[in-house]
């Protein structure tokens, strides 16, 4: 069964770091490309970084570029998502998500496989 799993959102004061986790199992991220989303409450899913697994080609959003940084483990079939001068508005649950055309990376409805999403709670 094919599955992703996101982990290590939490709680943290505003400034602080977070890294979140997202593991594949069941295949490999080979030939797709993988995002991290994350939707406040009562606000849209929005688009946070991407990377395309065989070029190691990353993409950022405007409100995150210079604080968050994607990155992967080849081996362990894992990306990272790299939270850095975390804010309050940052304050979402996190999903990372695959999606087979590189070109879509910033279309939700294009990505085939969701996680169940982690918590991001940036304290004031």
């Amino acid at each position: 069964q094919v599955q992703l799993v996101e982990s290590g959102g939490g709680l943290v004061p505003a400034g602080g770091s977070l890294t979140l986790t997202c593991k594949l199992s069941g295949r490999s991220f080979g030939g797709h490309a993988v995002g991290w989303w994350r939707q406040a409450p009562g606000k849209d899913r929005d688009f946070v970084a991407a990377l395309i697994w065989e070029t190691y080609r990353t993409y950022e959003a405007n409100d995150v570029l210079g604080r968050f940084t994607i990155s992967r483990d080849l081996f362990k079939n894992t990306v990272y998502l790299k939270m850095n001068n975390l804010k309050p508005e940052d304050t979402a649950v996190y999903y990372c998500g695959i999606v087979s055309r590189p070109a879509a990376i910033a279309s939700m409805q294009s990505y085939q496989i969701w996680g169940q999403g982690t918590q991001v709670t940036v304290s004031s």
